[in-house]
């Protein structure tokens, strides 16, 4: 034999779905043996996906496992590697790997390092593994490991002692902006450092919030890259090992996404998820003629196709000539299902109804409010009699300063833009008329001032900063997690600082009651930023 070859199945499990994972399993088995497959690694627990969070604390899950190792025990003439959940007689629960073979397990490997941090919660779920598994085949020395194992040094140190040739990583590594990269480049040093092959497979798909890229890899132990797989895509890559040269063939590889194609495909590729597999048969979106829910609008039909999309405009007096003909000429674009529905009957009629209540109270933010309440009203309607998501149109900034109307503009069950400053939400509207050959969204959408329309001539930075010092801030303060101090210390004006953290910390109670979006950062609204709604926090040091 000059040469063996082992796929890398890109794989997007069903969550909690251990039936139909195993059979897409067995069907990308049968394939890779089509492609002359002698090995076959699937990501981290691709039985019942990752992260199945209490999923993982189900009393049936044993018997579940056991029905789905039966299953894959049929599969002939390939060595399986996959991740499942290993509950061990003495009640001990481990995220683990095994090694199958017709049949037969060659080899089960418990994870050492549990993440705890950020999006992880691993700790609450599974126990600390302490040995490594090595196995031989085809004349070649194979070690496994899962996920974090691969980060540590140590651990990885250990089984280069064990003079294991290649290490094949199993992974549900979630997307964050410039993740897939980072890997890529970190583990090249690694492989070289430790003269190690790395085969790391990494699992795909929108699960909740989480976003997983894929972008599979194999790294030779020069750290020349030999295969990498495209991002967001699911499916079965190939890599060949020449016995004689003691490498991996290199082939052609996907080039690195750009920034904003990188987080525009993963937007898809996580509402497209959550739509088709929450068993929703559309969507529904309010498109306002601004740039937030002209994104969505674009971001929503490359997910599930125009016929599954309907936008509704709800124009009230505030609401100019353009932003009507904008939505109706985006509308037409894409080829979605179009309406435009009057409010002024619903606020006039709040209005009225309010009246003696507050008589001659000066017009406020309560007006607007009742405005925003209208349409969320109207789409909620629409949602319970047709079916559909709602989708919610909000961007990161927004929502970090609560410029966004509880019961209002935040209904829905999804906010696709919910982890998207808005400085960057203009740039993938423009990368999103870039790859197409007629823009979709009209340029007067990107170029005109944004605008919530609640109130006569109103423009967004009546009340906020320009959006690119406001995100530098939010950025700041959210992400890097600095002081107001360090910020105001950044050349940024004291006045400005102390008012973006005051909105920041006393919106904590509208951000808890939003749906979920898609994560694409390392600090989202979401698992791994929890702050007390009620809390005496000062903010000054």
């Amino acid at each position: 034999m000059k040469s063996f070859k082992i796929a890398l199945a890109q794989f997007s499990p069903f969550i909690g779905d251990l039936d139909s994972n195993v059979q897409k399993m067995i069907e990308q088995a049968n394939e890779a043996k089509k492609q002359n497959a002698e090995i076959i690694v699937f990501p981290e627990l691709s039985i019942i996906g990752y992260p199945a969070e209490d999923l993982f604390l189900r009393p049936s899950l044993a018997k579940r496992t056991a029905q789905a190792f039966e299953k894959l025990a049929t599969i002939k003439d390939i060595v399986l590697v996959f991740g499942f959940v290993n509950l061990t007689d003495d009640g001990q629960r481990y995220n683990a790997a095994a090694v199958m073979k017709d049949g037969q397990v060659l080899g089960i490997y418990n994870k050492q390092n549990l993440p705890n941090y950020s999006v992880f919660d691993e700790k609450r779920y599974f126990n600390e593994g302490h040995q490594h598994l090595v196995f031989e085949y085809l004349g070649h020395k194979f070690g496994v490991l899962i996920c974090e194992d691969v980060w540590s040094l140590n651990t990885v140190q250990q089984l280069a002692q064990l003079n294991v040739e290649s290490v094949l990583v199993l992974n549900a590594s979630p997307y964050e902006v410039g993740k897939p990269q980072h890997r890529i480049v970190t583990l090249k040093e690694l492989a070289k450092q430790l003269n190690l092959h790395l085969v790391y497979v990494n699992q795909v798909g929108g699960q909740d919030d989480l976003i997983f890229d894929g972008t599979s890899f194999v790294i030779n132990q020069s750290g020349e890259v030999a295969l990498q797989a495209p991002s967001f895509i699911e499916d079965l890559y190939f890599t060949e090992y020449q016995i004689e040269n003691k490498s991996y063939q290199v082939v052609e590889t996907a080039p690195a996404l750009s920034t904003m194609a990188e987080i525009y495909q993963g937007l898809v590729l996580a509402t497209r998820d959550y739509v088709q597999r929450s068993g929703f048969p559309g969507v529904i979106l309010g498109l306002s003629g601004g740039i937030d829910s002209a994104l969505t609008l674009a971001i929503a039909v490359d997910a599930i196709g125009a016929d599954k999309v309907q936008a509704v405009m709800m124009p009230y007096t505030y609401t100019s000539q353009i932003s009507v003909e904008d939505a109706t000429e985006q509308a037409k674009r894409m080829g979605v299902t179009f309406g435009i529905a009057e409010i002024h009957p619903i606020v006039n009629s709040f209005m009225q109804t309010l009246y003696p209540f507050f008589g001659n109270s000066p017009a406020d933010a309560t007006e607007e409010n009742l405005q925003a309440r209208a349409r969320g009203t109207l789409l909620m309607g629409l949602s319970n009699k047709f079916g559909n998501l709602v989708l919610s149109t909000g961007n990161k900034s927004e929502l970090s300063v609560g410029y966004c109307t509880l019961y209002g503009d935040m209904v829905g069950g999804f906010a696709v833009l919910k982890d998207v400053y808005k400085t960057i939400v203009f740039e993938l509207a423009k990368y999103r008329n870039s790859i197409s050959e007629t823009p979709v969204i009209p340029e007067r959408v990107i170029t005109r001032p944004p605008s919530a329309e609640l109130r006569p001539d109103q423009k967004d930075q009546d009340s906020l900063p320009a959006y690119d010092i406001l995100d530098a801030i939010l950025y700041a303060y959210i992400e890097e997690e600095q002081s107001q101090e360090d910020i105001i210390a950044k050349g940024f004006e004291r006045e400005v600082v102390e008012k973006v953290i005051r909105l920041v910390d006393r919106n904590e109670y509208k951000r808890r009651q939003g749906s979920i979006g898609p994560r694409i950062s390392s600090r989202a609204f979401s698992r791994e930023r929890r702050y007390p709604i009620v809390n005496g926090w000062k903010p000054g040091v």
